[in-house]
């Protein structure tokens, strides 16, 4: 037993209500306590222009009364096997550290739940995580995985036809210029993967490309290299990133290129994007931003274990209305299974469901049959964009399998051909 024991703080019942604009310094001083990323020369206009004011709330404690915590949602499209749905993209979510352990958080995701439940309009929600272990117990599974690559100046990387057809420029970002060309190819990338997300409103590419890190962090403005058709003109690819001079021991140079935000459209595009990255003048390697664990470049490279490949979480999915959301997209393989399902915040997903469907389409229907597989929703939501299986979570003891000649039939059916992966880290 620790000498000075802390008695913990008494749980609170915070009042959740609508946040307004005029109320953002109240919503950045918690995003600054929250995540410690004060920088007093920023401008915080562009990000808070692309919040949706409507979905954004606090979490109000009383004597005396102050915020205690926010969060926010934006109304995404979600692809999924087959198509997309639209989901709550859950952001922005901060608690005060001396209102942490207190149920402020607790009590900000069950009115979120319920409220994105209430509109009707969203049967699927997901969100990044700052902190892996929080985000499960709210019914929210990882449903895909990030790669990263450091890959070292001049990797060989294998002949893509194609490339010759297709032209680099590099310019200093800005946003009058290169909002509505990114914002183009972003939305041409969205059907091809899993896991990627709209962004429906201009302010929010344009948050993308604000620029404002402070030199004094030894890096350069963003730039952004645009991979071009030379015979229509249309932008192929394209790649957010900054430079940082560094000199070795030696006295040689030893910098690094940083991707912050990559789209590429074909075979073609990721060839000459990555190839131009991995080249530049005095860097020595190039750091990738998030990337699905198939991505173009791993098959490219030549020495993929030259560029230390590495795996974290991305996407968190959550199942806010179950039969609506399995019934949005389509399945790799005829599928007929029967889900017990468990979910504490939402009972009105829990109890017995049939999935039946296959490529064209699905229907997720109450039933009353013994069910196949016993779950959690945050394992349906795990499984749901085609990355993580159901027979792994099975193996794992994650899923319950009552009847076993059902459980490769459903997982087959619940994958992808390609690794989900969400681009856009909101």
């Amino acid at each position: 037993m620790p000498a000075n024991p802390i008695t913990p703080a008494p749980p609170v019942t915070p009042e959740i209500r609508p946040l307004p604009r005029e109320d953002s310094s109240a919503l950045l001083d918690i995003d600054q306590w929250a995540f410690i990323d004060e920088e007093a020369e920023r401008d915080p206009t562009p990000a808070l222009d692309a919040l949706e004011w409507d979905r954004t709330f606090g979490a109000w404690l009383t004597q005396p009364e102050r915020l205690a915590g926010v969060y926010a949602a934006y109304s995404l499209d979600l692809t999924v096997p087959g198509g997309s749905v639209p989901c709550a993209g859950l952001t922005w979510v901060g608690v005060h550290p001396q209102d942490r352990r207190r149920g402020v958080l607790t009590a900000m995701m069950r009115h979120h739940l319920r409220s994105v439940v209430d509109r009707g309009t969203e049967p699927v929600g997901a969100l990044w995580a700052a902190e892996t272990a929080i985000y499960g117990r709210f019914g929210y599974g990882l449903a895909s995985r990030n790669l990263w690559l450091t890959v070292p100046r001049g990797a060989e990387l294998r002949d893509v036809p194609g490339t010759d057809r297709l032209r680099v420029r590099m310019e200093r970002v800005n946003p009058d210029v290169h909002a509505d060309l990114i914002r183009s190819c972003y939305a041409a990338s969205l059907p091809l993967r899993p896991g990627n997300v709209s962004r429906r409103r201009a302010e929010v590419t344009r948050a993308v490309l604000d620029d404002q890190l402070a030199t004094h962090r030894g890096v350069e403005g963003m730039r952004v290299l645009l991979v071009e058709d030379l015979d229509t003109g249309r932008i192929r690819g394209y790649a957010l990133f900054r430079r940082k001079a560094h000199w070795g021991d030696g006295g040689g140079p030893d910098g690094t290129v940083t991707v912050h935000e990559s789209v590429v459209l074909d075979a073609a595009a990721a060839r000459v994007l990555w190839g131009r990255l991995s080249d530049l003048d005095l860097m020595a390697k190039t750091v990738t931003d998030q990337q699905p664990p198939d991505c173009e470049l791993l098959h490219l490279l030549v020495d993929p274990r030259g560029a230390a490949p590495s795996l974290t979480d991305n996407l968190w999915v959550r199942l806010l209305d179950v039969p609506a959301a399995l019934s949005a997209r389509r399945y790799a393989h005829p599928v007929d299974v029967t889900f017990a399902v468990r979910d504490p915040y939402l009972p009105e997903n829990e109890g017995s469901w049939r999935l039946t469907g296959g490529p064209d389409g699905a229907s997720c229907v109450r039933t009353k049959q013994d069910p196949d597989l016993t779950l959690d929703v945050r394992e349906l939501g795990a499984a749901y964009l085609g990355g993580e299986t159901l027979s792994a979570l099975a193996a794992a003891g994650l899923v319950e399998v009552n009847r076993p000649a059902a459980l490769v039939p459903a997982a087959t059916a619940f994958m992808s051909p390609t690794a989900p992966n969400c681009r856009w880290m909101f």
